[in-house]
């Protein structure tokens, strides 16, 4: 190892050296951490509307600049995550949320693996049975011509 990389190293393992916070996209931060992870997890739970398969967190559009910056203002009001999800989803309907409630309209999304599970289920036990009766109907033994 290099001088220079040793003395870097050990500067940085001292403390010496500030590395400075980087942030992908959203460069503010709340005077609280318990409200910074509170606005963390929120802001990863709603999708970008304009994007639509991405985060809050994680969209570059100005839309979901927009809708941080909303999210913000509300923690900074002091208003609970549940209000804050009950003013998007008022706001933008179920679909801003990644995870999407459980209610009779949403029944459907929330049963349909289990529903596709136990079809593919029947169908494998099916095919298998028939594939069983087939190998019982040949002849055990290859009579040559």
């Amino acid at each position: 190892m290099s001088p220079v990389l040793r003395a870097l190293a050990c500067a940085a393992l001292l403390g010496l050296l500030s590395v400075p916070e980087v942030h992908a996209i959203d460069p503010a931060t709340l005077p609280d951490p318990a409200l910074q992870i509170r606005y963390q997890r929120l802001i990863h739970e709603f999708r970008c509307m304009q994007c639509q398969n991405e985060t809050l967190a994680d969209s570059p559009v100005d839309l979901a600049g927009d809708m941080r910056r909303e999210v913000r203002e509300m923690l900074l009001a002091g208003k609970s995550d549940q209000d804050i999800r009950d003013f998007m989803v008022g706001r933008y309907g179920d679909f801003i949320l990644f995870k999407p409630r459980f209610a009779w309209k949403t029944a459907w999304l929330w049963s349909a693996p289990f529903v596709l599970l136990l079809a593919g289920g029947v169908i494998a036990a099916r095919v298998l049975r028939q594939r069983a009766r087939l190998v019982d109907d040949e002849p055990d033994e290859i009579i040559p011509p």
